[in-house]
């Protein structure tokens, strides 16, 4: 497992590594057994304190997927349900698709990651009012960034 922290993000370093283990159980490049990297290793590959690394292990276990052994590592014990739109399945060729013709049409990851918010929350709560993350400032930015790099969904 190699973790890739994004700074400009604005995700805490071991919500990142929270969130790459759980995708990466998902995705099934992990598995039960598996044994993660030493919190010292992947703070040095990543560029962080190993106590950012070990509060992210820590929290994994709490949720009950992996399990500390002192001197031997940190192992998963227990993998999220995997869904329909794992890798692989036609749902993420489908987003996989939209994704590179985003790119192509010249928007970068974070107004990407933005337009996947935003549709989400357009979703939330089967019908609720979407709940906003960011400022109305900002969401009107991305639309406006998507419209002008040709984005017509």
């Amino acid at each position: 497992m190699q973790y890739r922290i994004e700074r400009r993000r604005g995700v805490a370093a071991y919500q990142q590594i929270i969130e790459q283990t759980k995708r990466a159980l998902r995705t099934g490049a992990l598995k039960v057994g598996d044994r993660l990297p030493t919190a010292r290793e992947a703070a040095e590959a990543c560029a962080v304190n190993p106590n950012t690394t070990l509060k992210a292990y820590r929290e994994l276990e709490r949720e009950g997927i992996v399990e500390l052994r002192q001197g031997l590592g940190t192992f998963i014990t227990r993998a999220p349900e995997r869904h329909m739109a794992e890798a692989g399945s036609p749902l993420h060729a489908e987003l996989s698709a939209w994704t590179e013709r985003a790119l192509l049409a010249g928007l970068n990851h974070d107004d990407v990651r933005e337009l996947v918010e935003l549709a989400l929350e357009e979703h939330e709560g089967a019908g609720a009012a979407p709940i906003r993350r960011g400022t109305e400032e900002r969401q009107t930015e991305v639309r406006q960034t998507a419209e002008r790099k040709g984005d017509h969904r």
